[in-house]
């Protein structure tokens, strides 16, 4: 998997992952297990603060495990920071910082009323010809790829079309409803909403890239989520993502636990 492939697979990893505590609770922590094709390939956790004045901060590390360590050692570290306004998480700095071997790069974004004002990466990348440029309309109205997964808990999680940014790539993620299942582990027991995905690439990423092409055209794309009642939010739990190398499965191994 070449670099922006593994920083897209990233990217798509902690925009599915986060999951906010109370105002009551300060702090709280969520891990998760990441595998591809049965076969274990990375963890993860996070940690959200959330401040009596509704400023609010997730922070999250990434990093590979089994399979993928004999391959290449994979590492990302992420952050937002942002206000509780309308019942809705809005960003106000987001960052990734993503390390493949010893290649390195930061992403950093800023945002206000959920407009992108700046995007930097460190190094700059070189686009090749074919690369589509994200678009002054691609800026406006965005969320970030971390707590724009994150609703209160009145929302219809399924009807609605999440426009991300993950510091480099536009994409829409259009959820439409798939029932409820069953779902269990260690801090939650009950039914989580099935929401079907749709991904579709916007902009910022070079045209006709195999596993861009690949995900976009899938239907097998899903997210789980799970309501917290001490945080009247829903968030993800299980996550489906199919790629050419087999189904990445994303799992909450705990949530809603204090560490």
């Amino acid at each position: 998997m070449a670099h922006s492939g593994r920083r897209i697979f990233i990217s798509a990893i902690t925009a599915l992952l986060a999951i906010p505590a109370s105002a009551a609770e300060i702090q709280h922590r969520t891990e998760y297990r990441v595998t591809l094709a049965g076969l274990p390939i990375a963890r993860a956790a996070f940690l959200t603060e959330i401040e009596d004045d509704h400023s609010y901060k997730i922070a999250g590390s990434i990093n590979s495990a089994g399979l993928a360590d004999l391959i290449t050692t994979i590492s990302a570290k992420t952050s937002v920071t942002g206000v509780v306004r309308d019942d809705r998480l809005q960003a106000q700095k987001y960052s990734l910082y993503y390390k493949t071997g010893k290649k390195a790069r930061v992403y950093e974004v800023s945002y206000r009323n959920g407009n992108i004002v700046s995007a930097t990466t460190t190094p700059a990348p070189k686009r090749p010809k074919n690369w589509i440029d994200v678009t002054p309309g691609d800026m406006r109205s965005v969320l970030d790829p971390i707590s724009g997964l994150v609703f209160t808990g009145d929302t219809k999680v399924c009807s609605q079309t999440l426009p991300i940014f993950d510091g480099e790539t536009r994409m829409d993620l259009v959820l439409s409803p798939k029932g409820d299942e069953d779902f269990s582990t260690d801090g939650f027991k009950g039914k989580a909403v099935v929401c079907g995905v749709r991904f579709v690439p916007r902009s910022g990423y070079k045209k006709g890239r195999k596993d861009i092409v690949y995900l976009s055209k899938s239907d097998r794309m899903e997210i789980w989520f799970a309501k917290s009642d001490a945080a009247n939010v829903y968030a993800p739990v299980y996550v489906r993502i199919p790629t050419e190398y087999g189904m990445v499965t994303i799992t909450a191994v705990k949530y809603g636990s204090n560490s």
